[in-house]
Parts: C-alpha cells; sequence; structure tokens
C-alpha cells in the first residue's frame, strides 16, 4: 500500500474520532443494552447513508489515486559477465578438433571446465554487482531515479531495474548504466568479459498507482468509518424511541405510553 493512502486512512479516523469526542463531551449517554441484534438494526436503519458514505469515500480515494498521486514507470536492462574469454574458448576447441579425435574422457573433461567456468562467471558476477553498487562512475548516472542492480541466482547474468516518474528518462539511464558498466568492469579486471543482453526500453505504462486497489482501500474506510458513526451516533442519542425497552434501560415498569399527536415533531 502507498504510504500517502496510509496516511489518508489513519487522518479519516482520526478527524472522525475527533469530530466524535466534540459530540459526545458534554452529551450524556442512554443507558441502552447493546447487543449484536441491535447494532444490525441500527445499521439496517441508516443503510442510506453507509452506503452513500462508502461511495463517496471510494471515489475519493480513486480521484486522488488517479489525480493526485504521480506515476511510476519501471524498466531494465540485462548484461553478463563472464570469467574468461571467448578467444580462449574457441581456441580450446580448436585444438581439439585438430587432433582429429575426441575421446569420452575428453568430452566429461571438457564439460567439467564449462560448469566450472559458471560456477566462476557466477560469482564474478556477484562480485561485479557490489563494485558497480558502489562506484561513482556508475551512481552518478542514476539522475533522481530508484535503481536496482542484482543478479539471477546461480547465474552470471545481471539485471539493472530503473524506476521513475519519468518513462524516458528510466530507459536512458538503464542503458546509460549497461554501458558505463563495461567501461568500470575493464577498469577492474584484466581478464573476462561484460556484455549487453537486453536493453532497456521505454515503457508503455506505469506499474503504479494501483487505482482500483486504491479504490477498495477506500470503499472499505468508507464503511468502516459510516458503521461506526452510525453506531456512535446512536449512542449519544437521548431521544427515546417507540421501540426503545424502557424497562430494560432504566429497570423501571412502564405503564402506558402517551403518544405524540404534533404532526409536526414526528
Amino acid at each position: 500500500m502507498d504510504l500517502k493512502i496510509i496516511l489518508i486512512v489513519v487522518a479519516v479516523f482520526c478527524v472522525i474520532g475527533a469530530m466524535l469526542s466534540i459530540v459526545i463531551e458534554g452529551v450524556p449517554l442512554m443507558a441502552k443494552n447493546i447487543s449484536i441484534q441491535k447494532i444490525l438494526n441500527v445499521l439496517l436503519q441508516r443503510l442510506k447513508f453507509i452506503i452513500l458514505s462508502t461511495l463517496v469515500v471510494g471515489l475519493l480515494f480513486f480521484l486522488y489515486s488517479k489525480i493526485v498521486i504521480t506515476p511510476m514507470y519501471v524498466t531494465s536492462a540485462m548484461i553478463y559477465i563472464q570469467n574468461y574469454n571467448a578467444s580462449n574458448a574457441d581456441n580450446n576447441q580448436n585444438s581439439i578438433n585438430a587432433n582429429g579425435e575426441v575421446s569420452e574422457g575428453s568430452n566429461k573433461q571438457a564439460q567439467k571446465i564449462y560448469n566450472s567456468d559458471i560456477s566462476g562467471s557466477a560469482n564474478l558476477a556477484n562480485i561485479c554487482v557490489n563494485l558497480f553498487q558502489n562506484s561513482d562512475e556508475i551512481t552518478a548516472l542514476y539522475d533522481g531515479c530508484q535503481v536496482n542492480i542484482s543478479v539471477t541466482k546461480d547465474t552470471f547474468f545481471i539485471t539493472i531495474s530503473v524506476d521513475g516518474t519519468d518513462p524516458e528518462k528510466c530507459a536512458t539511464v538503464a542503458n546509460n548504466i549497461a554501458e558505463t558498466a563495461q567501461t568500470v568492469f575493464h577498469d577492474h579486471f584484466d581478464y573476462g568479459q561484460i556484455g549487453t543482453i537486453r536493453s532497456a526500453k521505454v515503457p508503455s505504462g506505469p506499474y503504479g498507482p494501483d487505482n482500483f486497489k486504491n479504490m477498495l482501500i477506500g470503499l472499505a474506510v468508507g464503511l468502516a468509518a459510516s458503521c461506526l458513526i452510525s453506531i456512535l451516533l446512536e449512542l449519544i442519542d437521548t431521544t427515546v424511541k417507540p421501540d426503545d425497552d424502557l424497562q430494560q434501560m432504566y429497570d423501571l415498569p412502564v405503564f402506558s405510553e402517551i403518544p405524540n399527536f404534533d404532526p409536526q415533531n414526528r
């Protein structure tokens, strides 16, 4: 959940609590016996208010998410790190082919070397992630965007994810970091190779905020707040209604009831 949405939810309940405390102060509460059935009756009596309040708050949350909250975009580029040079690998392969015959033992040995190269490249990729994250040349390219440089587990593939409010800037920052990472790599390592697998593209749409999710949060907040207000208003209501059980409220017997004949005061 967005931090702004959380603050709004807290503010709504704080305002409701403050208003109710002002209303309740100095108003004597009726000695009413509260039960689940009475609470349900109160909610049913104020059903229109509850539905209207829920829809209004849900709409306000949707409009806030749609208009006020700045859309966020994310894109990524991918590079690879190897702890060996491709030219050396080709020379090893050519020397094997020049012998004319390759024994089964040689194939197994080549497979072992290949597996060790992958493991070594994966370890080198983890080292390069720490190097890139702390390189002044790379961090200077962030340009106010949030950048995450991570390596895929047990591989030598490094993903550069960039998110921000400007989609074109995010793509530019990701591609610049991928290019600068090659220079930083060669400045610190004399052996091995680095290359780009996928360049970052301009994202077609934002990933956040989630307007539908925020609207659902608003509906939930509106429903809870309207139900709470309805129940508290019933508690501070000092009027006696025809369906109130006065005997249970005041522990006194009721002998008769005088109806109100005033048509203007129903």
